[in-house]
């Protein structure tokens, strides 16, 4: 029975590339640096890449290719290749595709770092970036130049979780022969899957959702077959390979992804629910919630909403500060996607270089709150939640 039949928890607890001689039912680790080879020929076949198999861990690692397998056939992807971050994935992609004098189209709402390579490194190298405002998507045109190559967009989006139309993206880059490179970290491959809608690339930091308690970094780039080649040719010879006992780690939690993600959203939807009705509370933004300005278009790519509820307290800085320090349950962290439940103020924290101006064009406003809604029974949370508002 070929695996591209069956199911995507299927094809995440099934897919194994390698067994040895021993026959194991669960996939071993390969702590190798190396692979031998059986004589002089074999040795001149593999580094002339006549024949596929593991040369150097740097390369490729049968821990590796199981993780990358599963998160293609998960995502309907060609091929892939796993990286040590998140942030390794999004460099390693971007800087093997561009050019000097190349040009970026962007969401205006982006992860920090992500923000920091576009103005800060790769004007270095003479490319360029422009950003469209995530509310505003009719107007991305405006931003295409004749040396724009490639379009860029999280959804939902850190940390205001905007979403953006994904159909509408892929027919834009269709259009204008534009790459389309979409980081889906904050919907994993279970809720959603931009390739279906025309990305070519899609982009997780496995370190959030797919780990999904918190253990270990790990991210991951998939897509088109001939793309994913100048991205694994780079990253052979840039080195931000991801260790096999990573991959090991994530393989295994993809085995348990579907019905992780499936209680963190039914968590996090009754937590928007909640502090949509608190009288401290100005507005709260969840993709499944019907008050979402792009509910509509959530409802129409994704499963489900996801576990990051945003909402802004009434009193601005000084509230969030104070509503931080009465948590108790839940932990202050800059990390999400884990088992436990994690508050950020970004204003404060994250996004505070940011002057006031800055953080408003990206949704970010003196008040907002990112809630990532773990495990936990959910009352616990929303109680948590409910005595440091009041």
């Amino acid at each position: 029975m070929s695996n591209q039949n069956l199911g995507l928890e299927t094809q995440a607890i099934r897919t194994q590339l390698e067994r040895t001689q021993y026959l194991e039912h669960s996939v071993p680790l390969y702590l190798t640096s190396s692979f031998i080879f059986e004589d002089a020929e074999d040795m001149r076949a593999s580094f002339a890449e006549e024949k596929e198999r593991n040369i150097y861990s740097r390369f490729s690692n049968p821990n590796t290719s199981e993780f990358v397998e599963k998160i293609c056939q998960m995502e309907g992807a060609e091929d892939g290749y796993a990286f040590a971050t998140g942030m390794a994935a999004v460099y390693s992609t971007f800087a093997a595709l561009l050019n000097s004098g190349d040009h970026i189209v962007s969401a205006s709402s982006v992860f920090g770092s992500t923000h920091t390579l576009f103005t800060k490194y790769f004007p270095k190298w003479n490319i360029t970036t422009s950003y469209f405002d995530v509310n505003q998507p009719e107007t991305i045109e405006n931003f295409i130049q004749p040396n724009t190559k490639i379009l860029y967009a999280e959804s939902p989006t850190n940390p205001a979780v905007d979403i953006l139309d994904l159909e509408l993206l892929g027919q834009l880059a269709k259009k204008h022969n534009l790459i389309l490179i979409i980081d889906n970290c904050f919907a994993t491959p279970y809720i959603q899957n931009p390739i279906r809608f025309g990305a070519d690339l899609v982009i997780h930091s496995a370190t959030k959702l797919i780990d999904g308690q918190g253990r270990v970094l790990g991210g991951v780039t998939v897509g088109r077959s001939d793309l994913i080649r100048e991205i694994y040719l780079f990253s052979r010879n840039t080195g931000p390979a991801l260790s096999p006992f990573n991959a090991w780690v994530l393989s295994k939690s993809l085995e348990t992804l579907p019905v992780r993600i499936e209680k963190h959203c039914e968590n996090a939807l009754k937590v928007a629910e909640f502090l949509e009705n608190h009288p401290n509370v100005a507005s709260v933004k969840y993709p499944f919630l019907k008050s979402h300005p792009q509910y509509e278009v959530a409802k129409r790519q994704m499963k489900l909403g996801g576990n990051i509820v945003a909402f802004e307290i009434k009193g601005g800085i000084e509230s969030g500060r104070k509503f931080l320090d009465k948590i108790k349950l839940c932990s202050l962290s800059a990390n999400l996607g884990d088992t436990r439940s994690i508050v950020t103020h970004p204003a404060s924290t994250t996004h505070s270089k940011l002057t006031e101006e800055e953080r408003l064009a990206v949704s970010i406003t003196d008040g907002l709150v990112r809630v990532s809604v773990g495990l936990e029974t959910v009352q616990d949370v929303i109680n948590d939640l409910k005595q440091a508002l009041e």
